[in-house]
């Protein structure tokens, strides 16, 4: 009450009205740059660019391939903005979440959006020689852009990959780690087993994280009969399993000889974001801490470098 009182006395003492328009003007311009870069995946795209541009430094004397990072930032933006746009994604009510509610309102500009990725993405495929590889990208490819996509009949309706119990989370770690691990060994024609160890150690780091995002999408996938780990084993549970992977991943960054503070910051930030986890948090803790998480390791080695 006493704050309430006090309140108009300072600010006609100290700011005036035209001190405080641009502040307040400039609020929600902020607030919609910071949704557009977080709900339309530019922010993902750009972890999954750096986590690449940091394998490359698995190899010390061949340095980063800017075009290929450019190539899994093009890739990423064009296969979660295929994702957000599907026609029965938006006869789904936003059910108070501000990032669905976001990406319906813009659905048009997120399918220009994933337009212009598939031509970048396609540019430096072709260019590059990339189809020469196709053999081992194609199921990746598949999968990524296939998750979503219910094409599969069974127990009465049509189903997506991401429906089979429990395996949503490994699918998507699997690939997230094989292209970012994958493709910069591919680029370099080295082979993929001289990179074992960062690959597992970014495979159980994501997976851990994907369970972060199950918590969020608990009351749904629990709707639709999704079966992930929130759902079979509850939010305590889940976050128990995540914790699980996320020791695991900290064990191959440490037999890998990661530097004991970007392993420390990665295991802290994961650990922190894991427990804080809750279906009810904002958007901005999934989209902005947790998916941040995955810049930690990458761009701490970088900058370390």
């Amino acid at each position: 009450m006493t704050g309430a009182v006090l309140a108009p006395l300072y600010l006609s003492s100290v700011d005036s009205p035209a001190s405080l328009a641009a502040p307040v003007a400039a609020r929600p311009l902020l607030r919609r740059v910071l949704d557009a870069v977080l709900f339309s995946s530019v922010w993902l795209a750009g972890a999954a660019a750096v986590q690449t541009a940091a394998s490359f430094r698995r190899w010390p004397p061949e340095g980063v391939n800017g075009r290929v990072v450019a190539l899994v930032f093009a890739a990423t933006l064009l296969v979660y903005n295929l994702d957000a746009v599907l026609p029965f994604k938006h006869r789904q009510p936003a059910a108070g979440s501000g990032r669905k509610a976001w990406q319906q309102r813009h659905r048009r500009a997120l399918a220009v959006l994933a337009g212009a990725a598939a031509l970048a993405a396609g540019y430096f495929f072709l260019a590059d020689g990339w189809w020469h590889f196709l053999p081992a990208l194609l199921p990746l490819t598949g999968l990524a852009l296939l998750y979503s996509w219910p094409l599969v009949r069974w127990q009465g309706r049509r189903r997506a990959v991401r429906e089979v119990p429990l395996l949503k989370g490994f699918l998507i770690a699997g690939v997230w780690s094989a292209i970012t691990v994958g493709l910069p060994a591919l680029a370099l024609h080295r082979p993929l087993a001289e990179a074992l160890g960062l690959l597992a150690q970014r495979f159980a780091l994501v997976l851990a994280l994907t369970i972060v995002f199950d918590i969020r999408d608990l009351s749904r996938d629990r709707a639709a009969g999704t079966r992930t780990f929130p759902v079979v084993l509850g939010v305590a549970g889940a976050k128990a399993v995540a914790l699980a992977f996320l020791a695991v991943a900290m064990t191959f960054g440490y037999e890998r000889g990661m530097p004991p503070l970007g392993l420390g910051l990665t295991t802290l930030a994961a650990a922190a974001v894991i427990l804080l986890a809750e279906e009810r948090r904002s958007d901005y803790f999934f989209a902005l801490l947790a998916d941040g998480v995955l810049l930690v390791p990458a761009v701490l080695y970088l900058v370390g470098k």
